[in-house]
């Protein structure tokens, strides 16, 4: 409520400054106008297309990291390592399956015992530490990275700049068999980047963790530009590289003026991705935004800061609740969980109440998914999360622990919890909710856990799910607590 409050403030603050300003002076509408835009366009507008072109960079290039680890843990790629590699063909057909299936520019593997490194042509040769091209392989496995991006010429293809995802592939001991991977033509990335550019009219590069330029829409930077030692940006460098859960917003001063910055680390890429604007275009747009402002009146202005309060309100209120809501079902998510739990345990140190959780699990709900598909299991999702809530009292705490896990908070102790999650377990068997079909029937099986003094979050989930997988162990469809 503080923070909704403080928001109100300042953008009537905003609105009276605004309007102030229109009312007093053209050129101090201007002025003030100028540092607005300037403040909305580092704060708003950048982390905004920032987090557009993450989502590009994702779909574009975290499938070939998915596609890499699944051939890293292909029990056919792991046994015939372990079997001698005998059948060359073998793994050439797999290699051009994956190939094809996914129309990846290479696939390969490399084998750790016998150092021969197979494409989806067959034996490509024989890698060693003395040949420049093969320094990757060894750099790769001295990190002891489970998987890792790298810039690289293709050298089956004749040099052809190339992103390799390479991944390490071991036996069931963990003993390196190899390594697996598949490149991405680095021509697909600049593309991608260069059209982002042209879209956001934004400069959009990509960075390594040591700060050296990974993806850029100009190739000629890729692997030569490194922001540590760029004028201006070099200042800022240390701290846009130490970034990790949360992006940052920078400013600094470039040879061409000053500049806005957005930047958030990738951590399936183990890169940064980085955005850019100089801000004379921001200044230019407020100065062309300014003619049309004296031109409409004072009615146009009105109506452009209500437009923008509407806006700001609409978008803050769903990612407000974006951030503590399950989208599917509507049940808290786990970081709603996390500060509850806090409260609770606050609580209890301040009146002695004590509480518990109720962690629950769908029986047969996998079996009724790959049966029916992903639409009916959301629904069924839907379902068991209304019965639960029917279930509970307004002021215990539903929430989706994941998958097909719910978890409830609830401010009663042990006895009483078991009766709560009893009626929640009646209450599903009773529905009996299924497929379309009507068989299947989805059941739940509790396991349930009252608090101790000072118990951490991780220890009393991890006790009401014991209890929870017992009671799955013993034939499913029951509750049992949790031992203290």
């Amino acid at each position: 409520m503080r923070i909704l409050t403080i928001k109100t403030k300042l953008m009537l603050a905003l609105t009276c400054i605004l309007l102030g300003a229109f009312l007093i002076l053209s050129i101090l509408n201007y002025q003030t106008s100028s540092e607005s835009m300037r403040e909305e366009i580092l704060t708003s507008s950048l982390p905004l297309i920032r987090e557009n072109i993450y989502s590009e960079i994702r779909s574009s290039l975290i499938e070939p990291i998915l596609v890499s680890g699944t051939m890293a843990n292909d029990a056919f790629v792991r046994a015939w390592t372990m079997d001698g590699e005998r059948d060359t063909d073998e793994m050439t057909r797999y290699l051009r399956d994956i190939r094809n299936k996914y129309s990846y520019f290479s696939v390969f593997f490399v084998s750790a015992k016998t150092n021969r490194y197979y494409h989806y042509q067959g034996i490509h040769k024989i890698i060693s530490p003395h040949d420049a091209h093969d320094v990757w392989y060894y750099s790769f496995l001295n990190k002891d990275r489970e998987y890792l991006l790298d810039v690289d010429s293709d050298e089956v293809s004749g040099g052809i700049l190339t992103i390799f995802i390479n991944h390490r592939v071991e036996d069931y001991k963990g003993n390196l068999l190899g390594v697996t991977g598949v490149g991405v033509r680095m021509d697909n990335v600049a593309e991608m980047l260069r059209q982002a550019q042209e879209k956001y009219r934004r400069r959009v590069y990509l960075v390594d963790e040591s700060g050296l330029v990974q993806a850029h829409s100009d190739k000629s930077r890729v692997e030569e530009m490194d922001i540590r030692d760029e004028p201006g940006l070099s200042d800022i460098s240390s701290k846009l590289l130490a970034l990790r859960d949360e992006p940052g917003n920078f400013e600094y001063e470039s040879e061409a003026g000053r500049v806005l910055l957005t930047c958030s680390y990738v951590p399936e890429l183990n890169w940064y991705l980085i955005v850019e604007q100089d801000e004379d275009d921001v200044l230019a747009a407020t100065r062309g935004n300014l003619v049309r402002t004296l031109g409409g009146g004072f009615a146009a202005t009105l109506l452009v800061l209500m437009v923008s309060v509407l806006a700001v309100n609409h978008f803050q209120s769903r990612l407000e609740r974006m951030t503590v809501t399950d989208e599917l079902t509507g049940a808290a998510n786990r970081r709603r969980f996390s500060e509850q739990y806090k409260l609770a345990m606050s609580r209890v140190a301040r009146s002695g109440q004590s509480f518990s959780l109720i962690l629950m699990d769908l029986d047969g709900f996998k079996a009724i998914n790959d049966k029916a598909g992903h639409l009916a299991g959301d629904r069924i999702l839907c379902e068991v999360a209304e019965l639960i809530r029917e279930q509970v009292r307004p002021t215990d705490l539903l929430a989706r622990w994941g998958g097909d896990e719910f978890i409830v908070l609830t401010e009663s102790g042990l006895e009483q919890a078991l009766v709560v999650a009893e009626r929640i377990r009646a209450a599903v068997k009773q529905a009996a909710i299924s497929c379309v079909d009507g068989s299947d029937c989805v059941t739940v099986s509790l396991g349930v856990a009252e608090y101790c003094e000072g118990e951490a979050e991780n220890s009393l989930t991890h006790r009401a799910d014991e209890a929870l997988y017992e009671a799955k162990r013993l034939g499913r469809n029951r509750v049992l607590s949790a031992k203290k």
